[in-house]
């Protein structure tokens, strides 16, 4: 339990930021599964702009982004 009074405030906001992080988290991981599932252009399209969001927010890496848009674009070739 934070004791100062800075740390209790440090503490309300990272509440709300893990839940922005979650909700977006959560929408990365459904635009990933609709693009393994019917990787047309939207879709990809889509992922594309996702990923790179989600590096911009820090919410992963930017090696993690590119190997993923890699591996999907490969099945989408296919």
């Amino acid at each position: 339990m934070p004791i100062t009074k800075s740390a209790i405030k440090k503490a309300r906001v990272d509440k709300k930021r893990t839940l922005g992080n979650l909700s977006a988290k959560g929408r990365l991981k459904t635009t990933i599964k609709e693009a393994r599932t019917s990787p047309g252009e939207d879709t990809l399209k889509a992922l594309y702009s996702a990923m790179d969001k989600a590096v911009k927010y820090h919410l992963v890496t930017k090696g993690h982004a590119s190997r993923l848009k890699s591996r999907i674009s490969k099945i989408g070739k296919k």
